[in-house]
């Protein structure tokens, strides 16, 4: 009898094994798609949206009365109009008024300066002769000085009445007078804007105070220009949250070399916050929160291998795997979603 109870256990333990693989060799083949695990940078990055505005923006008055005169473009032919390009000290309108051009006298003033200047050399090199004294050489000296600044703000004022580039773009305002229409100091005559650099301020959420840094790397990327995404750097962020946001500020430049993004576009900004050149990266949307932690799938001798996985840098699309993965593992990208460990597998590519 001691015997026979040692002989079912066995004959049932046999059966079990039997039933075992009667099951595995029954089960359906789950199709499964696989790519090879390798090594690649990853980024993690923060993203967040913004306006952006033109770093050289001049809003330019009259800054004296006169009688408008639009100028003409040289590259065109034609008056200035808007969208036209203007060079830095290139002259777009002209306030003709010759009240102030008489009282200004600029050529009897320049006349003054051309003898004041003769004059003073004349008395340099006889004082060094000894045939003046030095009042004298030093009273030479101060007409020709005092002639200087009188033709310096003949020029000022002169200038007052043109209306100038103060550097080369754009021009994105120009109100419409009709030629000849007297104008009021003051009134508003023309925009400028160079933005082959631009800038925007974005609001960030406190957790990230720490991590945002002048000088880290953004992308920037407005949604009528998908294709075209532009390279751009932290400069400036605020020490301290808005009490009532919980958010702090920062500054972004952006450069625009090929004008591609107009000022007041929305954009989207990703702040590259980490980066790593080579790591063990996958898609992030396989992987499955289970109880033992987060977890994917394998395929090893034609079954489903769980693996716990451990992760590191993450962004959108990808995640960092610091542990749990091997590389040139095949891994499940697609079927994993009724997978269990030991499952049968079909792959197909």
């Amino acid at each position: 009898m001691k015997k026979l109870f040692f002989i079912i256990p066995c004959i049932a333990l046999v059966m079990a094994c039997g039933n075992n693989d009667e099951q595995y060799e029954s089960q359906v083949a789950v199709p499964v798609t696989v790519e090879d695990v390798k090594r690649k940078p990853i980024e993690e990055f923060f993203t967040t949206t913004g306006t952006v505005k033109a770093v050289k923006d001049a809003s330019l008055r009259a800054e004296s009365e006169g009688y408008y005169e639009l100028g003409t473009n040289p590259l065109t032919g034609r008056p200035f109009v808007l969208g036209d390009r203007a060079r830095k000290g290139q002259t777009i309108i002209t306030l003709v008024n010759p009240e102030v051009e008489n009282n200004v006298k600029i050529e009897s003033i320049k006349l003054n300066l051309d003898i004041t200047k003769r004059e003073f050399e004349n008395q340099k090199s006889l004082y060094e002769k000894g045939g003046v004294t030095l009042r004298e050489l030093t009273n030479a000296e101060r007409d020709y000085i005092d002639a200087k600044y009188a033709h310096d703000n003949a020029l000022i004022s002169l200038s007052k009445l043109k209306v100038q580039a103060p550097f080369d773009g754009v021009i994105v305002s120009l109100p419409y007078y009709t030629q000849g229409t007297k104008i009021s100091s003051n009134s508003p005559l023309v925009e400028l804007m160079n933005y082959e650099r631009l800038y925007l301020e974005i609001s960030l959420p406190g957790k990230e105070i720490g991590r945002v840094k002048p000088g880290q790397t953004v992308r920037v990327m407005n949604y009528t220009l998908p294709e075209d995404t532009l390279s751009g750097s932290i400069t400036q962020v605020s020490p301290a949250l808005d009490p009532q946001t919980r958010s702090f500020q920062a500054t972004v430049n952006v450069d625009n070399p090929e004008w591609l993004l107009r000022p007041g576009m929305f954009v989207n900004v990703s702040i590259v916050l980490a980066r790593k050149d080579t790591a063990i990266v996958i898609p992030k949307d396989i992987i499955l929160s289970q109880r033992r932690g987060k977890t994917v799938y394998v395929v090893e001798r034609g079954a489903a291998e769980r693996r716990i996985i451990q992760t590191g840098l993450e962004n959108q699309e990808q995640v960092e795997v610091v542990s749990g993965l091997k590389e040139d593992e095949r891994l499940v990208v697609k079927g994993f979603e009724t997978l269990q460990d030991h499952s049968k597998v079909k792959v197909i590519r």
